[in-house]
């Protein structure tokens, strides 16, 4: 098959075979490309779409993005269950088998560096949301219709100073847990807040972060989580995972495409 060679992600060989249905970007089955080492996950790419132009105009469009996004972190979904990959780039692409293995030899000692730590272990993220319609203390009935221009005054200071004591008590919640969390971790990442635009999550997001858990590890990890999914009204836990250790993996890795 003729194409450009798309690089999901570089690994230790590994004996356990993926699905067999599993396929890639474009509906091409992934493939395995050895080079002393190591080994690259990768799967064939029509240069209309992934060749230099074609690719940067791609990238302007985000119903494609997001559908490349989605098979790639299908492929690397797959791997972690039989192994510890390395995620690339999206949208990392070479003009054939030789361009991977010279980036392979390139990288190598780098590759192997971030193998041997990363090696048994996953990446779990957590988030905390304030709720900025709900107060710790607020009545589920709303607020009383004000009977003059004062008093929509009181009721409005009221409500500004409920929500700002809500955020510093969020804000006091997520640093106490994530203290908690990086010590049941062997290493933790604190990404940017997201942007509720573009994450299409409700509230206010305080806390965003990726925790190294060796995989043995994983259950008490996510019950240290649990128990505080709903202990604070109006304060959200969301926890994802586990990833490809995405947030510890150096500079070669992208974004993962998740909740």
């Amino acid at each position: 098959m003729t194409g450009l060679r798309y690089v999901y992600a570089v690994c230790r060989p590994y004996g356990t075979p993926l699905q067999a249905q599993l396929t890639g970007v474009g509906g091409d089955p992934p493939r395995l490309l050895s080079h002393h080492g190591l080994v690259a996950v990768v799967s064939h790419v029509p240069e209309a779409d992934f060749a230099e132009e074609p690719l940067r105009a791609h990238l302007e469009d985000l119903d494609w993005l997001t559908a490349v996004a989605r098979a790639h972190q299908g492929v690397i979904d797959a791997l972690t269950t039989v192994t510890t990959p390395l995620p690339l780039r999206l949208g990392t692409v070479f003009r054939d088998d030789s361009g991977v293995r010279t980036m392979m030899e390139a990288r190598e000692e780098s590759f192997l560096r971030t193998l041997d730590r990363l090696e048994g272990r996953v990446e779990w993220g957590v988030k905390v949301y304030v709720e900025s319609d709900r107060t710790p203390d607020a009545p589920a009935a709303p607020a009383p219709k004000p009977v003059s221009g004062r008093d929509y005054l009181r009721q409005r200071r009221e409500r500004t100073k409920s929500q700002d004591d809500l955020w510093q008590h969020a804000e006091t919640f997520a640093t106490r847990l994530h203290e908690t969390l990086s010590g049941a971790a062997e290493d933790s990442r604190l990404h940017a807040p997201q942007n509720p635009t573009l994450s299409g999550a409700s509230g206010r997001n305080v806390l965003n972060a990726a925790y190294l858990v060796p995989r043995v590890n994983s259950e008490e990890f996510v019950e240290k989580v649990d128990r505080t999914k709903d202990g604070v009204p109006g304060i959200r836990v969301e926890l994802t995972g586990p990833w490809a250790a995405y947030s510890f993996a150096g500079e070669e890795t992208a974004e993962k495409e998740g909740p």
